[in-house]
């Protein structure tokens, strides 16, 4: 199974569906439900929606307005969220110390990053490794290259950043690596968001690309991680054989075709995602 986090669903408009409705954990006597709305509360900013008020906080959580200020203003105390000028609320710096945390502590990363630096040091480009997070991927490893004409308008992806699986290399070879059951719930979840594939593109044509990647080992996309760029992805292995990561590297469209990108790098690629996975095991 692929390493994974809790991250709540994501729903239309990429707004996460974070909800503090009673599950039935409730009946747990060791259960905290403000510690559940606490942590839901913080789990609503994105990046896409950094800034968030009341109104609509309470809104994704199924709230009312006044219990969510009372949590939201509690946060703000312990120093985890802060206001602009506007009223709204946003992450705070201390927030971002349990994700460092959790990123910094991760055997994954810290047994990839000696041959992502190899591998960058020799190619020149950018390389990165993501876990699968529900529907995304998530970047627990991003170093950017200094082969600057090969690389036109590369985002600034931080630890921690997100992006839709479906759309990625990444992201399709840990989608493809996934058992058949969690690959169709994920499958139909992708299908449901507002950016799922559409005309013609839904769930049979995404399963078959799924099923290609799955025979051929890598995957390929165009405009990714941005338009004017292509990615090429492989698997990295954990001990009993299961897809735990990707890594990927990723070029201008005018310097690697999809046949150049395989031919000239998809090896020494391979050859990297292969000596993270000796290591993990």
């Amino acid at each position: 199974m692929p390493v994974t986090g809790p991250s709540p669903s994501v729903a239309r408009g990429g707004a996460p569906r974070a909800t503090v409705r009673d599950g039935g954990e409730q009946r747990n006597g060791r259960f905290s439900s403000s510690l559940k709305a606490g942590l839901a509360i913080l789990s609503c900013f994105t990046a896409e929606r950094p800034l968030l008020g009341i109104a609509t906080l309470a809104a994704d959580l199924h709230m009312s307005r006044s219990t969510t200020h009372r949590y939201a203003s509690t946060l703000v105390a312990l120093g985890y969220l802060e206001q602009d000028q506007s009223r709204r609320y946003r992450l705070a710096a201390r927030a971002a110390d349990f994700g460092m945390a959790v990123l910094d502590s991760m055997p994954l990363r810290a047994q990839a990053r000696g041959p992502l630096r190899d591998l960058r040091e020799s190619t020149g480009l950018t390389l990165s490794l993501t876990v699968l997070d529900r529907a995304e991927i998530r970047y627990v490893e991003h170093l950017r290259g200094w082969r600057c004409r090969q690389q036109p308008a590369s985002p600034d992806l931080g630890l921690g950043a997100r992006a839709p699986a479906h759309s990625t290399a990444m992201g399709r070879v840990l989608l493809a690596g996934l058992p058949e059951s969690g690959r169709s719930a994920l499958i139909q979840e992708i299908e449901s968001a507002a950016d799922a594939p559409r005309k013609g593109t839904g769930r049979r044509a995404l399963r078959a690309e799924l099923d290609r990647v799955r025979a051929d080992g890598f995957a390929i996309a165009d405009d990714d991680p941005a338009p004017g760029m292509r990615a090429i992805a492989f698997p990295v292995l954990g001990v009993d054989g299961e897809t735990v990561a990707a890594i990927g590297i990723s070029a201008s469209h005018d310097a690697f075709s999809r046949d150049q990108l395989l031919g000239t790098l998809g090896k020494p690629l391979e050859s990297t995602a292969r000596r993270i996975s000796a290591v993990l095991r």
